[in-house]
């Protein structure tokens, strides 16, 4: 596995690498949260943009992927509940980079952690269909959370059978 991650690291990301002042390991742990949180291919370097303006602000990175990985297992859904786990992989209260990789990341969350969007997102929700709402502030990001809810409510009334 290392010889083949080895054989996939190109001259040019080492460059990369070195102008965002990250070891590689640091590069592989975001890009394993990233590769966590995505389902949407195209969010890739969005989220890792996200990311990226979080580090550089000092701001936690939030990640629920880490919430599970702290846990020991894949949680279904992330609660508020499971946000206090005592453990230094816990994004949500330790700010910065967790101290290892929380799984394999794949060449395209390496690039994407690599190569982030240039955007001014700081906050992100995922919706039902596994795409993501992106906001550069906090009012906006609570606006698209109402929205996520919103739209997952009227989905279940829509399932629900006719009586």
């Amino acid at each position: 596995m290392t010889h083949q991650f080895a054989e996939q690291w190109g001259p040019e990301w080492q460059v990369r690498l070195d102008s965002l002042h990250f070891s590689r390991h640091e590069l592989v742990t975001l890009a394993s949260i990233i590769e966590a949180e995505v389902r949407y291919d195209p969010d890739r370097p969005f989220i890792s943009a996200v990311y990226h303006n979080r580090l550089r602000r000092g701001m936690r990175l939030e990640a629920d992927p880490t919430v599970s990985y702290a846990y020991g297992r894949r949680l279904k859904r992330v609660w508020e509940k499971n946000l206090a786990v005592r453990s230094s992989y816990n994004t949500y209260l330790h700010a910065g980079l967790p101290p290892g990789p929380i799984a394999q990341p794949g060449r395209a969350s390496l690039a994407a952690a690599l190569y982030p969007a240039d955007v001014p997102f700081l906050y992100f929700v995922a919706q039902s269909d596994g795409k993501h709402i992106f906001s550069a502030t906090y009012t906006e990001h609570l606006a698209a959370i109402r929205r996520v809810k919103e739209m997952r409510r009227a989905t279940r009334v829509s399932q629900r059978p006719a009586r």
